[in-house]
């Protein structure tokens, strides 16, 4: 990640770039790609071998923003879902998701201290784009990507600084990430671009990347045993992979292989190192490469679309890589299990 923004940084209103994928290269050059992976990075360094739990340096900014986080989910009790025939996308969304747009600045500027609010219309832009699209009720990497985005702002203008970034995951984007499972079980919202059994997940991917990143050096948890019944259960409030198993099987019915097989083969690979490398290439390829996905980006100020002086950080030699059919791209040794 680049170092602060001025103190008179002029913000503007985040807009969409990517219109047509011919324009995908130029997004792939862009200052907001080498921010955006820079910081992908730099946090998954810096949780590598440490549990959800442990001691981490929080801030105003940190606190600020989980609790705003808080006030959202007491938003969803406040919205029950309605009776309605269709079993998916609750319409009762749409009214969360409007006060969330008609409070956002404010939500914001609660949540960050005076002399930051310039930077609020510029910041509002990716939070209201980071719980679902309200129109087709439904929740994706691209949402997630927006609010990982958002932190990412947030340490450009300040309001984070470098030694909450085990805060900026454990507390900010773990409390995100409890308040998008309780949108998509309360209104049963679809999965955005689903891409079925040969991805991770319906809706998330970054906990998979930062989370298998904590568990890099486990002295007892391996790949092999994050299909444990026993291992899930005791571990998965410490653990970002964990967590993200025990819903899924919360969600998910049959056999773990059929409905997941992408992670049924990671459990294959022989370390948490090589199972965060490969995860990052995968991202790189099945997320940040694919034009359905970057069309929705948006580049303001603090992420600019234009073109960068710099090489993007390394991602670890990904380069393109064709759709995965059983192993995902760059996790050499993940194999299909009997």
């Amino acid at each position: 990640m680049s170092g602060i923004v001025s103190a008179d940084h002029e913000y503007v209103i985040p807009k969409r770039a990517v219109l047509s994928p011919e324009e995908m290269p130029a997004w792939e050059r862009s200052e907001a790609y080498c921010e955006y992976v820079g910081f992908i990075l730099a946090l998954n360094e810096a949780v590598r071998s440490k549990p959800i739990g442990c001691n981490c340096d929080e801030g105003p900014g940190t606190k600020g923003i989980v609790s705003m986080l808080d006030t959202l989910s007491v938003w969803i009790d406040e919205t029950p879902p309605i009776d309605q025939p269709q079993r998916f996308g609750n319409q009762a969304f749409r009214k969360w998701h409007q006060r969330v747009k008609d409070n956002g600045l404010k939500l914001l500027q609660d949540a960050l201290p005076e002399n930051l609010h310039r930077a609020v219309p510029e910041l509002v832009e990716y939070l209201t784009e980071s719980f679902g699209n309200s129109t087709r009720i439904d929740y994706g990497t691209g949402h997630e990507m927006a609010f990982a985005m958002l932190i990412c702002c947030l340490f450009k203008i300040g309001a984070l600084v470098d030694n909450e970034r085990v805060a900026a995951v454990f507390r900010i984007f773990n409390r995100y990430l409890e308040l998008v499972r309780k949108l998509q079980l309360t209104y049963r919202m679809e999965p955005a671009g689903s891409h079925g059994v040969w991805s991770l997940d319906d809706y998330q991917f970054l906990p998979f990347v930062w989370g298998s990143s904590q568990l890099v050096a486990h002295p007892l948890l391996e790949p092999r045993s994050f299909i444990q019944e026993d291992i899930i259960e005791n571990n998965h409030k410490d653990y970002m992979f964990l967590s993200c198993i025990k819903f899924i099987q919360q969600v998910k019915t049959g056999p773990f292989a059929e409905h997941s097989n992408q992670l049924w083969n990671i459990s294959a690979v022989e370390s948490w190192t090589k199972v965060n490398g490969g995860l990052i290439k995968m991202y790189k390829a099945e997320v940040l490469a694919k034009y359905p996905v970057i069309q929705h980006v948006l580049f303001g100020s603090l992420l600019p679309f234009k073109p960068s002086s710099r090489q993007p950080p390394s991602m670890r030699g990904a380069g393109p890589t064709r759709r995965p059919v059983m192993a995902p791209p760059g996790i050499p040794g993940s194999q299909p299990k009997p």
